[in-house]
């Protein structure tokens, strides 16, 4: 039962930061949808700035517009947003010199006197975006004014938005259960709200701090609790207050926490009652299920060795048939010296010279399928101090170098002629070799260079095996050691020889790092340990 102490303790300990987090975390995601809603704000902001922005970019801008140049610009206007309710056009003294919307009164108006037009003449931005006011039509609306300098004057554009427009898109935007949201300025006066929440201009009980972009408060008002965020717009003075009652933020988490201490409950006691249950079960399961993943390792090995073994078969045959060859050549000659018809010498040292050539045939034929069996040959992990160049040359030496120079490929052989010995399985370790030697001729298509390097350090044994075959896309190089994976055509390759390799390599604590790009070659290091982990 000790085992399940520590399974206590981390429980209650969790219960314990659950509840301190919970509001934290509740305030975190009312921040979230402030931030987020926030963005939209700004974006929403910026493309109207960008609308009126556009009219100075007209081909057909009058510095002194007339009425239906005006009436075309705030046309113009509403086709981008129907927010706009009129557009005026003013020089650098505040004089409206054009003007259309539903207050023709405001053509030829003094606007020298009015705050938005002092702000956006003073600052280096080229628009400015006021707060609410009445202004001299006397109804609330906000502007947005942008200034441009032609022939070394100052001309304004500015254009007002309907507030409740602005409160209907604000409403567009709002998410989340019970949430709502409003817009206030720096002196807490009500920009942009729902009546029922209050009226435009009126002042907030709730005004944030202007230190942090954004943030959220725990607050109470009329005996109701409530979590309050806020973040501050980019484009205008305003902050966005966005408000939830505590019984909405923390339903989720309450709810969540029940849920989870009941499950805990039931998990301890299945665990109590599973753990005694099944532990001597498990044990002698993990044992089995160890010797069959040993086994089907090998069996996997051994089916690598197979494929590379099919890959072979054609060097192999061109290889006995050359000593095959010989040996039948042999044998018609000394039939022929023994044959009086053709008058040959056939003394006992001409023929003993013939026999000479056909034991060495003989010899050759079976040093090649004795290599053959040695790949070939299923046997049982067996670790032993190896000489790795070694390794690497019975690798090549015969069949693999034949058939590469009949490939017209080109072998190098950098080694390090100072490489320590390793504790490996020579038979698994040469699979490998086999295997990304294989891969990098057929990566070569037509004449080429294959280069086997190795080298050490106080660490390791690193071998590698450099081509300037075809190479491969980034794609391709995350999915190489995936089992049933190749690059190769459809009945050329079984995509296991180089899972097994890894798989191979890994079990002696070592590792296959891999460099490669299309039309410049590959490169694999098989990285070896000199303090190997035993399989």
């Amino acid at each position: 039962m000790a085992f399940l102490i520590p399974l206590a303790i981390l429980s209650i300990y969790f219960h314990i930061q659950f509840n301190l987090n919970l509001k934290e975390t509740g305030k975190a995601q009312l921040i979230i949808l402030a931030e987020n809603q926030r963005n939209t704000i700004d974006l929403f902001l910026q493309e109207r700035v960008v609308n009126i922005l556009s009219l100075f970019r007209r081909g057909d801008l009058n510095l002194s517009p007339s009425s239906d140049d005006m009436r075309n610009y705030l046309q113009s206007l509403r086709e981008m947003s129907d927010a706009f309710v009129d557009v005026g056009f003013l020089d650098e003294t505040g004089l409206q010199k054009g003007y259309s919307g539903p207050f023709s009164f405001l053509q030829g108006k003094d606007y020298s006197h009015e705050e938005w037009f002092q702000s956006v003449m003073r600052r280096d931005q080229n628009y400015y975006i006021s707060d609410i006011y009445l202004g001299f039509r006397r109804k609330p609306h906000f502007t947005i004014a942008v200034k441009q300098m032609y022939s070394e004057k100052l001309y304004i554009i500015r254009a007002t938005l309907n507030p409740d427009k602005f409160h209907l898109f604000l409403r567009t935007i709002g998410q989340g259960k019970g949430a709502e949201s409003y817009l206030i300025n720096k002196e807490g006066k009500y920009q942009v709200v729902d009546p029922d929440r209050g009226q435009l201009l009126g002042s907030s009980a709730y005004v944030p701090s202007g230190k942090a972009s954004s943030g959220a408060n725990e607050i109470s008002e009329g005996g109701k609790s409530e979590i309050v965020a806020y973040a501050w717009l980019d484009e205008a003075p305003w902050a966005l207050i966005v408000r939830q009652p505590l019984d909405v933020a923390y339903a989720t988490m309450y709810s969540a926490r029940r849920v989870l201490i009941m499950a805990t409950a039931v998990i301890v006691l299945a665990l109590i009652v599973l753990i005694i249950a099944i532990t001597d079960r498990l044990l002698n399961r993990a044992q089995m299920m160890e010797e069959s993943r040993k086994e089907l390792r090998s069996q996997l090995i051994h089916a690598s060795k197979l494929v590379s073994v099919g890959e072979l078969a054609g060097g192999v045959a061109h290889e006995i048939n050359n000593p095959l060859s010989i040996i039948s050549v042999e044998c018609g000659l000394i039939k022929d010296m023994l044959d009086p018809r053709f008058g040959l010498e056939y003394s006992p040292e001409k023929i003993r010279a013939e026999l000479d050539h056909i034991n060495k045939a003989v010899f050759r034929a079976r040093d090649i399928t004795q290599k053959l069996l040695r790949v070939v040959r299923k046997t049982e992990p067996m670790l032993t101090k190896c000489n790795i160049n070694q390794l690497i040359g019975d690798v090549l030496d015969g069949v693999k170098e034949k058939e590469f120079e009949v490939s017209n490929i080109k072998l190098v052989r950098d080694l390090d002629e100072k490489l320590p010995e390793l504790t490996l399985d020579p038979d698994q370790i040469q699979q490998v070799f086999l295997n990304i030697i294989n891969n990098a001729g057929d990566a070569i298509n037509g004449a080429g260079t294959i280069t086997i390097a190795t080298r050490h350090d106080e660490d390791s044994v690193r071998v590698t095996i450099t081509d300037t075959g075809k190479g491969m896309t980034s794609e391709q190089l995350t999915k190489i050691f995936h089992p049933f994976y190749t690059t190769k055509e459809l009945g050329k390759g079984t995509g296991l020889g180089l899972s097994i390799s890894l798989s191979i390599v890994e079990a002696f604590g070592g590792r296959i790092e891999v460099q490669s790009a299309p039309g410049a070659g590959s490169s694999f290091t098989v990285v070896l340990p000199r303090k190997h982990q035993t399989l």
